[in-house]
């Protein structure tokens, strides 16, 4: 078991910021010797998890990888393991709860769950692709960002109006961020959509942003406002972060 445990440990080593590693280097980082580190990275290349680079004699991660995460993609396994977590708030606040993962210069939602109030929508959100600009859903990733990534991503192009409340001024929106960022939630009416009210804060996995959980409502509730339920909300995506973070190790196998 414990030649299973390290193989699983060196599959989730692989990151954003870890694209590959050496034989060396990871026998150093996993405390192995080097032939264990060798024997260990051909049985999963040979598997397919790993690729091995002929020219570098770099690992990088192999189709295999690829395949289960397109198989637990496309069975729902994301919207699976959070619902649960959205429809205790959800059914706590009555109102629309949604988890909202980067994409580009958007955010997407992949998992929703209404409350006991009216729905927010009269069709389903998973799917909804919400801007950088418009709307509490998108600023609660976006305003986490750097100012060069949000800058790469978000303004390099003409910034499209959905609403007479949406916002094109670059520097208004800026400066939306930052307070964002500040305070650690957002608030929007009426900037995505002309009917609807949200806010949203930001998920972090292991100290980075990865995307927002937000709360919602049709601009026909007025039973409380909604943004009393701020608390709830940041609790939420404490919940849903600790979630995400639970199987991605910060460190090594030692």
């Amino acid at each position: 078991m414990q030649t299973v445990d390290r193989a699983l440990a060196v599959l989730l080593s692989f990151s954003t910021r870890r694209t590959e590693w050496g034989v060396m280097e990871l026998a150093e980082e996993f405390d192995l010797d080097k032939s264990a580190a060798q024997r260990l990275l051909s049985t999963l290349t040979h598997r397919g998890f790993l690729y091995a680079d002929p020219i570098t004699r770099r690992y990088r991660m192999g189709p295999a990888m690829w395949r289960i995460a397109s198989t637990w993609e496309r069975r729902g396994g994301m919207a699976l393991l959070v619902e649960p977590v959205l429809a205790e708030v959800a059914d706590a606040t009555g109102r629309t709860a949604s988890f909202n993962l980067a994409d580009g210069s958007y955010v997407r939602c992949v998992a929703a769950v209404d409350g006991g109030n009216a729905p927010m929508r009269d069709h389903p959100l998973v799917g909804e692709l919400y801007p950088a600009h418009a709307g509490a859903t998108s600023r609660a990733y976006f305003a986490f960002l750097s100012p060069s990534q949000r800058q790469s991503l978000m303004y390099h192009r003409p910034l499209a109006k959905f609403s007479d409340l949406t916002s094109q001024d670059a520097h208004a929106i800026e400066a939306e961020m930052l307070l964002v960022a500040d305070v650690g939630w957002a608030y929007s009416e009426g900037e995505y959509d002309s009917n609807t009210r949200a806010i949203a804060a930001p998920v972090f996995v292991l100290g980075r942003a990865v995307g927002s959980v937000s709360l919602g409502e049709h601009k026909r509730e007025e039973y409380r406002d909604i943004r009393d339920y701020t608390q709830p909300l940041l609790r939420t995506a404490e919940k849903l972060g600790a979630l995400l973070s639970a199987q991605a190790p910060e460190g090594n196998a030692r």
